[in-house]
């Protein structure tokens, strides 16, 4: 096969990326604008900016992401664009963006799951080996996906309630920490003991679900009876206690999938997968359980169009390309996106 040169276009929530990646798997580019700054004094991501943001920089982005990988839109072999699941308002800009491109040179278009996008990340760090096993941990998701082959996605178990994402920015909120809090409970975790007798949700003995709604409330009410005592519960403590019932439940339900369909690798995938704490915990623990781990270097965690174009590759090499009426779906299952 030629070299493949993909042009990726993320729009899904509050960064604004375009990438390059060749052969889905060595990222030419990757550039992303963060709109964090903007969103902090909201205490949450504000969907009409957002997609104002994105219409004021998609142009500039895709510009900047092309000259920085020295390719010019004629030597591409298609483009890829998040179409869901996100903000409905930023996924159309993303989309249209990508519409327009692919119209105006003729390029091939190809629809990407954010969440795939996110998998495949890892891709760009190491083969992906099959069967695997995904963790997806991330502001709107949590999910455990087992992938028999290349491009085939099976939902083993997935949150009933509060994302893992959520609720770290919800508790970090209680313990009066800004806004996105999951960055700073887990350094906090790192200073405190875990001395607090919080819940774990383990559901059905069978179950791969997930829950975290109990555990936010939990944290709450530990607050404020607390309060009510005249008593102050220290935020070092409070954290590194909400985050190692988090990690326990994440890990050992990851770790009984892995028995259960004797993967060859787990991969960790999401914007939380930075957590520093989820990451050691998962790599001792797949140590044990014998089995190759991946987690993508922290600037491919959170949202990017490397990982877009990564995912992309599946379908490029499949022949599955999308047409020029497509339309961005807030809400779609992983497992619609298997070719």
């Amino acid at each position: 096969m030629r070299t493949v040169y993909i042009l990726g276009i993320e729009t899904s929530c509050d960064e604004t990326s375009a990438a390059v990646v060749k052969n889905g798997d060595t990222v030419c580019s990757n550039v992303i604008s963060s709109q964090v700054d903007i969103h902090t004094r909201y205490g949450g991501v504000v969907p009409e900016v957002a997609s104002r943001k994105h219409v004021e920089g998609v142009t500039y982005i895709v510009e900047q992401a092309l000259k920085k990988a020295r390719i010019s839109l004629e030597e591409l072999s298609a483009i890829a664009v998040t179409y869901g699941p996100g903000l409905v308002g930023s996924l159309l800009i993303g989309v249209a963006a990508a519409k327009a491109l692919s119209f105006a040179k003729g390029i091939p278009l190809i629809q990407v799951h954010h969440i795939a996008g996110h998998i495949y990340a890892n891709q760009l760090v190491s083969p992906l080996k099959f069967p695997l096993l995904a963790l997806v941990v991330s502001g709107g998701h949590t999910e455990l996906v087992y992938m028999e082959d290349d491009g085939k996605f099976q939902i083993l178990g997935q949150t009933r309630d509060d994302a893992v994402g959520e609720a770290y920015d919800k508790v970090a909120r209680a313990i009066k920490l800004p806004y996105p809090g999951g960055p700073h409970i887990d350094r906090l975790a790192q200073e405190g003991e875990p001395s607090l007798a919080l819940p774990r949700a383990w559901l059905e003995p069978d179950s791969y679900d997930f829950s975290f709604s109990g555990l936010k409330s939990a944290v709450i009410n530990t607050l404020h009876n607390a309060n009510q005592r005249g008593e102050d519960v220290p935020r070092e403590v409070m954290a590194a206690s909400f985050q190692q019932a988090v990690v326990e439940v994440l890990v050992e339900k990851t770790a009984r999938a892995v028995r259960q369909y004797q993967v060859k690798q787990v991969v960790l995938a999401g914007g939380v997968a930075a957590n520093k704490g989820l990451r050691q915990a998962l790599t001792d623990r797949m140590k044990k359980e014998k089995v190759e781990f991946l987690v993508p270097p922290l600037s491919l965690c959170t949202d990017n169009a490397a990982m877009i174009a990564a995912a992309a590759f599946t379908k490029y090499k499949k022949g599955k390309f999308a047409s020029l009426d497509l339309n961005a779906r807030p809400v779609i299952s992983l497992e619609e996106e298997s070719v």
